[in-house]
């Protein structure tokens, strides 16, 4: 879901039973994490020459659909260099309403 709080575009996303409120654009290059693709973890293994890529089965990281840079929607880091981080929002759960704090 999107939402306008303040003039602030926010996504909001639903995940283990909460909701999680992102910016809804890519600190790389502003790119609408909203358009993005949900996918689980991503983990990779070596032995020898061979990679293994796993994914969790839970949808917990989104995906900017301009550069592929990956977002955990819990905590807005970026899941593949923990320097980069999307604004979070606090939200609540009021009589079935979703209210986003900025």
């Amino acid at each position: 879901m999107i939402a306008d709080v303040d003039g602030r575009e926010i996504a909001v996303f639903a995940y283990d039973g909460d909701y999680y409120a992102l910016a809804n654009y890519c600190v790389h290059q502003s790119g609408p994490l909203c358009e993005g693709e949900l996918q689980g973890t991503q983990e990779f293994e070596t032995q020898g020459d061979d990679w293994t890529w796993r994914y969790d089965d839970e949808p917990s990281v989104i995906v900017c659909p301009w550069h592929a840079w990956r977002f955990d929607v819990t905590s807005g880091e970026n899941v593949d260099d923990g320097r980069y981080r999307v604004p979070t929002y606090e939200v609540e759960v009021i009589d079935g309403e979703i209210y986003v704090t900025v």
